[in-house]
């Protein structure tokens, strides 16, 4: 513990311009979520490197101030691939603080059993490539000074992806997170429902502009064409379902930790009903303050 009161002693320096720029540094054991925790807190903005050497921190900030970078924030995965030793830790730490950069130690672990069950689940080897059993059991000695000095534990035994985002955001006291982008798409059913679609709406069974002469050559952007669609009792309930079913489920997917949502619309050839109901959806998502995209895949098809 003396070793802990020692670096945490360490302070930026006063008047530094640096002051502002904070490092996050990721560590644990393997198998414990470290690759998730770095996506993680990509999705919240902030630069992430994984397995960067601990003395190229440095450089790698002074980097990031001589070209102007924006981001005020990075993350850095370390772990025991990269032959950390507590002296050579303890080092990079101080090295830190000279220039003035603030740093945080993110220290992530779970049970022996999940761990295993992971490693098994993956196929993977362990990186001290011993058996399983033994690689975690040796991972612990080495990392336990490392340990000791972290500001935050986490245990993700029993943590999904979105418990271990929430854990992340409280522990680096994350005031604003990206909000999750929607894509709107309209398409054609003969042409494939979109591969990256979440909510597939099909509307084939609203009546069809296509067998309208004085339509079927407009597209769903037309004014006459909208106002074909929406006129029929059967779309104005729809929406209705529609929109009620939106306002409940965009933000759950957003507490979920979903970044982008994509919800596709589509009737038969991705040029009249689809796109029609698609622009509507749009409007109603940006009027709801949802940061929204809109997409006619098929329309010049």
């Amino acid at each position: 513990m003396g070793r802990k009161r020692e670096l945490v002693g360490i302070k930026p320096k006063k008047g530094s311009n640096r002051q502002t720029f904070r490092c996050i540094i990721v560590t644990g054991l393997s198998g414990a979520g470290k690759s998730l925790a770095l996506k993680a807190l990509e999705d919240m903005g902030i630069f992430c490197i994984d397995n960067l050497p601990l003395q190229l921190l440095p450089r790698l900030v002074d980097l990031f101030h001589e070209t102007g970078n924006p981001h005020k924030e990075i993350a850095v995965g370390v772990d025991v691939r990269m032959g950390v030793l507590f002296d050579e830790f303890s080092k990079s730490l101080q090295d830190l603080s000279r220039r003035g950069i603030g740093y945080q130690i993110l220290y992530l672990e779970a049970s022996d059993e999940t761990m295993e069950r992971r490693f098994s689940e993956t196929r993977r080897r362990h990186p001290l490539g011993r058996s399983v059993k033994e690689g975690i059991k040796e991972e612990k000695k080495r990392m336990r000074a490392i340990r000791e000095i972290a500001d935050r534990i986490v245990d993700t035994t029993h943590t999904n992806p979105n418990d271990l985002k929430n854990i992340l955001s409280r522990a680096i006291r994350l005031q604003k997170t990206r909000k999750m982008a929607v894509t709107v798409t309209s398409f054609g059913y003969r042409y494939g429902v979109p591969m990256d679609a979440d909510i597939v709406l099909d509307v084939r069974f609203l009546p069809n502009p296509n067998y309208v002469s004085s339509l079927k050559n407009l597209s769903g952007l037309h004014r006459r064409v909208d106002k074909f669609v929406f006129r029929q009792r059967i779309t104005k309930k729809f929406m209705e379902i529609v929109k009620e079913m939106l306002e409940l489920a965009v933000p759950q997917y957003s507490r979920e930790g979903k970044s982008y949502l994509t919800i596709a619309v589509g009737c038969t050839g991705g040029r009249h009903r689809s796109v029609a109901i698609a622009e509507h959806i749009k409007n109603f998502l940006l009027f709801k303050k949802f940061p929204t995209r809109i997409v006619h895949r098929d329309l010049e098809v």
